[in-house]
Order: structure tokens, then C-alpha cells, then sequence
């Protein structure tokens, strides 16, 4: 089974920024949407950030301005551009997508989580 490989997180300064990234571990058809999820210690898990297969995008309020989704759909990746971070944004990041496999059937799966601390 094809599985959401993230990466990009990491320890940064606040009023710093990072990357996240998010593919596939194996071929696919397309990715339809993709969604960045996080999830604080003790808080439940939030959705961040979305794009559906048309480029509209949809934001959490706390990260407007801050934070921005894309995709590259040659590469099957989405991305999250996280700048001017702040400590309340540190969280273990996923992904989520849904996506037509290369069997042509529609999955939608999770990604294993990166980790995203902001030090004050």
C-alpha cells in the first residue's frame, strides 16, 4: 500500500520558518486534495491547512498570513510553508490525502507525522 511520506519539520525559532513536505511512497494516478492536520500534547488534532484538486485553498485562522499550502502535481507533493512561526504552533504535523491510486480506486490515507517545535 502506497504510504504519505512527510518530512521538512524540526526544531526552529520562533519568528522562523520551515518546510513541510508530503508524497507519496510509491506511484499514484493524482492527488485530489491534501490536507496539513496538527495535533498539540493534550489538544485535540486541528486541521491547518487544505487544497483540492482545483488549487482552492483553506486555512485555520491562527496561521492566515503566515502559513501557505501549494502542490506540485507533477511531483504528486504538497507542501506547507510555515513562516514567522510561533511557540503555539508547535505540534506534530500530518498530512492527509486523498488520491487515485494507480489502480484508479480512490484512497485517502495519513501520513506518519513530523514534528514541529518552536522554541520562545
Amino acid at each position: 500500500q502506497v504510504r504519505l511520506v512527510e518530512s521538512g519539520g524540526g526544531l526552529v525559532q520562533a519568528g522562523g520558518s520551515l518546510r513541510l513536505s508530503c508524497a507519496p511512497s510509491g506511484s499514484i494516478f493524482t492527488i485530489n486534495s491534501m490536507e496539513w492536520y496538527r495535533q498539540a500534547p493534550g489538544k485535540q488534532r486541528e486541521l491547518v491547512a487544505e487544497i483540492t484538486s482545483n488549487g482552492r485553498t483553506n486555512y485555520l485562522d491562527s496561521v492566515k498570513g503566515r502559513f501557505t499550502i501549494s502542490r506540485d502535481n507533477a511531483e504528486n507533493t504538497v507542501y506547507l510553508q510555515m513562516n514567522s512561526l510561533k511557540p503555539e504552533d508547535t505540534a506534530v504535523y500530518y498530512c492527509k490525502a486523498n488520491y487515485v491510486g494507480s489502480d484508479y480506486y480512490t484512497y485517502t490515507n495519513w501520513g506518519q507525522g513530523t514534528q514541529v517545535t518552536v522554541s520562545s
